[in-house]
């Protein structure tokens, strides 16, 4: 590691700790040239992630758009922002330990229903008629008819 005082490459770890939840590691180092002290942070590199969009073009996965998404359907609800995140984190999480780096934006939607359907029942109506944009109030009727005749999680 370069030192950032005097641009030496040799130093030695004098402590090592997680940082940000165990996603991150904290390195305190000494220089062996100047005997200056630095800290740097080691994080996991991961794959990108492209969502492959309903008219086919392609753009990187963005955490905050999935919440931003998730949030105007929680509107007026009892759904915390903290919830939205962790849902949005437990997503993030599954598509980056699967294989494929490519995702169909209908699978994360589809995701991102299964999630909200336990979390609150109205927002996943509402995530649901913008997502599968329901044409009239049959096909709205016809999720509403499922969503009742499902057993429901307490």
């Amino acid at each position: 590691m370069k030192c950032p005082f005097c641009g030496t490459n040799d130093s030695k770890v004098i402590d090592s700790r997680p940082a940000e939840e165990g996603t991150t590691i904290r390195r305190r180092r000494e220089c062996l040239s100047c005997k200056k002290r630095f800290t740097t942070y080691e994080v996991i590199e991961r794959m990108p992630l492209v969502v492959v969009k309903r008219d086919g073009s392609r753009q990187s996965f963005d955490k905050v758009k999935l919440i931003n998404g998730m949030v105007r359907a929680c509107e007026k609800r009892p759904v915390t922002l903290s919830q939205l995140e962790a849902i949005a984190e437990s997503i993030e999480q599954e598509l980056q330990s699967g294989v494929e780096r490519e995702i169909s934006s209908a699978d994360i939607g589809e995701m991102v229903m299964v999630r909200l359907k336990d979390v609150d029942e109205v927002a996943y109506v509402r995530f649901a008629s913008v997502y599968r944009s329901f044409k009239d109030i049959n096909s709205f009727m016809d999720e509403l008819k499922q969503l009742m005749t499902e057993p429901r999680k307490l």
